[in-house]
């Protein structure tokens, strides 16, 4: 569920769009909102976890998240379904960082590793089937049965989990760190708002330039307070390892690039190549092949393969992938995206089994959890500020190739504030010169948005092959 609603939410969007009226910006927060309260909670609640017991949390988090998407799917307006989805990302947060620790607590030797496999295997097919199994309901029921869709499952989990799951939590569990989990919380959330505004008024616009210098502020203090706090939520030391340091680094650039920009390329293949949901969700398996092709090969070669050497030429893939669906414009097919989508899936599937063992490698077994739970922030805060940065540069970049199209075709003069609007909703005129004008400037963007996604998930690949080190991880020995 937690894993299906990060994915599968994307293809319904367009359909989303037009039933609840909702702006572009509205979109992204659609997504954000999901995002922002997992990573703002995700500390916070493992420790409450361990305070007051691993079941007790989950089956709280397990309703929370249940009736969250009873809400998401009776949504009448755009702010219902915003707020739903922070409430989802609240159970989610709960049910990320009990999950594993559950495992643990029931599962002793070999079973451990098999139950953790067996987690990890659906953990990969949730995030391959998400957009086909999200297009089948978008297409065949409507927008609102990806949400209703967790409801059984909610119910049943819950049961199981009150009357076959033990309880665990720790003699000396850590107090949550209130002060650090506000300053976080506020200022992602004011980095993200201001990134997002920026899109509809500008970089110059007062309210924007509050909220990014409120985010530079509260983002400063926080780094201030858990380097004084004695149990701070964010364990600076960790940071000096530099395998820890590069491995957050590789989880963040590989959300802000490949997982952020599945937001434009749904939009594209749906409102300017004009498929429907079912046939975005199916052509989007191509990325699942590419990550399920590589993420088994990946997960035999972390015994015998010093992670750098995957976790590094993965993240170029990513990036190389991305290079490889640029050169859109109004007349390309959707099978220009498939070697770049094939390539950049098998970068991903090459990333994700390695890099949660930069996380927990480097730490004792008592700090796994903490360090697990820092790793899978930086993945949150990735989504979050990639789908907001990228969606600013998408803007601007529309509307200046609207200006220039405008130039050489003074009879779309008069419409062109309205024909920017659209485009950056994603709202594509059907046919004629608006179409044209609109489907260009809608392919300009996404090839601009690629290009620097591109640049981010290769540098991050750059810092990781540097920081990466085996001999961080081996005090670990077995």
């Amino acid at each position: 569920m937690l894993l299906l609603d990060v994915t599968i939410v994307n293809v319904a969007l367009p359909d989303i769009q037009d039933a609840l009226h909702s702006s572009f910006s509205d979109l992204q927060w659609v997504v954000d909102a999901y995002a922002l309260t997992l990573a703002a909670l995700l500390l916070t609640t493992g420790s409450l976890a361990d305070l007051f017991g691993r079941r007790r949390l989950y089956v709280v988090g397990l309703t929370v998240f249940t009736i969250a998407s009873l809400l998401c799917g009776l949504a009448q307006n755009t702010l219902m379904i915003q707020l739903s989805r922070a409430l989802q990302g609240i159970g989610g947060a709960i049910m990320f960082s009990v999950s594993l620790a559950l495992l643990a607590n029931a599962f002793r030797g070999k079973d451990r590793g098999v139950a953790f496999g067996v987690w990890g295997a659906i953990t990969g097919l949730a995030v391959a089937i998400g957009p086909l199994l999200g297009g089948a309901l978008t297409s065949g029921l409507s927008w609102r049965w990806i949400f209703f869709v967790n409801l059984p499952i909610g119910v049943i989990a819950v049961a199981l989990t009150v009357l076959k799951v033990g309880e665990s939590k720790l003699e000396h569990g850590r107090r949550p760190d209130f002060v650090g989990f506000v300053l976080f919380t506020l200022g992602l959330a004011a980095l993200v708002y201001g990134l997002i505004e920026s899109n509809e008024k500008s970089f110059s616009d007062g309210l924007v330039i509050g909220a990014l210098v409120a985010a530079g502020v509260l983002i400063v203090a926080f780094v201030v307070a858990e380097w004084k706090l004695s149990s701070p939520m964010f364990e600076l030391s960790l940071f000096r390892k530099p395998t820890f340091s590069g491995g957050a680094i590789a989880a963040f650039g590989l959300s802000a690039s490949i997982f952020s920009l599945l937001l434009y390329l749904v939009l594209y293949v749906q409102d300017v190549l004009g498929y429907s949901p079912f046939g975005t969700g199916l052509r989007l398996l191509v990325l699942s092949g590419g990550i399920l092709l590589t993420s088994t090969l990946a997960g035999r070669l972390t015994s015998h393969v010093p992670i750098r050497w995957l976790i590094a030429p993965g993240l170029v893939l990513v990036g190389v992938g991305l290079l490889l669906m640029r050169g859109l414009d109004a007349g390309t097919s959707w099978t220009h995206l498939i070697p770049g989508l094939i390539v950049s899936g098998a970068g991903v599937g090459l990333v994700n089994p390695p890099l949660a063992s930069t996380a927990i490698g480097v730490v004792t077994p008592e700090r796994a959890g903490m360090a697990s739970g820092i790793n899978s922030t930086f993945r949150q805060v990735g989504i979050a500020t990639g789908i907001a940065l990228l969606g600013t540069l998408f803007s601007s970049e529309v509307k200046d190739s609207i200006a220039g199209q405008i130039a050489s075709h003074p009879s779309l003069r008069s419409k062109a504030g309205q024909l920017a609007g659209s485009v950056q909703a994603g709202t594509i005129p059907k046919s004629g010169a608006l179409h044209e004008a609109a489907a260009s400037a809608f392919a300009d963007g996404l090839d601009h948005i690629l290009l620097v996604a591109a640049i981010l998930v290769l540098a991050s690949g750059l810092v990781a092959l540097v920081t990466i080190r085996n001999k961080d991880l081996a005090h670990q020995g077995g």
